[in-house]
């Protein structure tokens, strides 16, 4: 179907949205990767399928409801996957109420969104994009970017430009099986990247081996905290987050080759905690030639990256 004259001008503001397992979040940006309006809920993850979609429909409303909406050429979807971006689902692991639900299809019927274009890509995609064209990984042909946060996701740039594949997927570095006799993940694999890094496995892990909260609620924020103070069995889980990360670095570098490997979400937050035993195991796991010497680098575009990304993909690029 032909887009409506007035809508069709290229250039112009995107409407991205970022749907993850904790948040679900909008903007409008530029083509220059910068956020003219934000707004933020919370995602019901276990709520059925339309509850959640609700929640996308709200913050689209926000959006629609500003000024700068009649400007916006483009809706950009990143989402928690797995999404087969070519149908136009997604079936997030940690959001039992989606399975094969057809996202793009519902985001077309929003009043405001009818005759505008919609790109889905995964999240891991969508950082992968705005790394590269906005943050760490721009100038470097070969990129590995991950986001660790209630989940792990990740993207690649090959060859100079991010790498989808044929179903928005490649670089899902989070289900990379790297203990290959540990537990369940939420995918239905075991010994996930996700089940031994994530800001979900972290808290629990702590937990499980004796950890308690000084005070407050358990979070990674907390067992980070306890790290930082030298509770042993917080530093312990940490280093085998940073353990399963470089395990999952080498493999990938091991099939693609790697010039640098960007890393973001909540968890990276956590700063050496994380990078620490990253690149220490990293040293150990990734010996052939072609695998040393790989750059790992904290994500510049922080928690909106994902927003980023998703214009990213969404927009053509204004040019080097």
């Amino acid at each position: 179907m032909a887009e409506p004259p007035e809508r069709s001008a290229a250039g112009g503001l995107c409407a991205a949205v970022d749907i993850g397992g904790t948040k679900i979040a909008g903007a409008l940006v530029d083509g220059d990767g910068a956020l003219l309006l934000r707004t933020q809920r919370p995602t019901p993850a276990t709520a059925p399928a339309d509850a959640v979609l609700a929640t996308v429909a709200g913050v689209l409303d926000e959006l629609a409801a500003a000024p700068d909406w009649g400007a916006v050429r483009r809706v950009g979807i990143g989402s928690a996957g797995p999404v087969d971006a070519a149908a136009g689902t997604v079936s997030p692991v940690n959001m039992p109420g989606w399975r094969d639900f057809p996202l793009v299809d519902r985001v077309r019927r929003h009043p405001a969104v009818a005759g505008l274009p919609v790109t889905l890509v995964g999240d891991g995609v969508a950082i992968a994009a705005a790394e590269h064209r906005h943050g760490a990984a721009r100038g470097h042909a070969n990129a590995l970017c991950m986001v660790v946060s209630t989940g792990v996701g990740g993207g690649l740039v090959l060859d100079g430009a991010p790498y989808a594949g044929p179903t928005g997927n490649a670089g899902h570095v989070g289900h990379l099986s790297v203990e290959l006799d540990g537990e369940p993940c939420a995918c239905g694999g075991r010994g996930c990247v996700e089940s031994l890094a994530s800001g979900t496995a972290i808290t629990r892990r702590a937990l499980r081996a004796g950890w308690s909260p000084a005070g407050g609620a358990a979070s990674t924020a907390a067992v980070a905290t306890a790290a930082r103070a030298g509770d042993p069995v917080a530093l312990a889980v940490f280093e085998r987050a940073g353990q399963a990360l470089a395990a999952a670095v080498a493999a990938t570098a091991a099939l693609v080759e790697l010039n640098v490997v960007v890393v973001g979400g909540g968890v990276a937050r956590s700063g050496e905690l994380l990078f620490g035993p990253l690149r220490a195991s990293l040293d150990r796991y990734a010996t052939l030639s072609f695998q040393r010497g790989i750059a790992v680098v904290p994500a510049r575009l922080g928690t909106d990256a994902g927003l980023v990304g998703a214009a990213a993909a969404a927009l053509p690029a204004r040019g080097p």
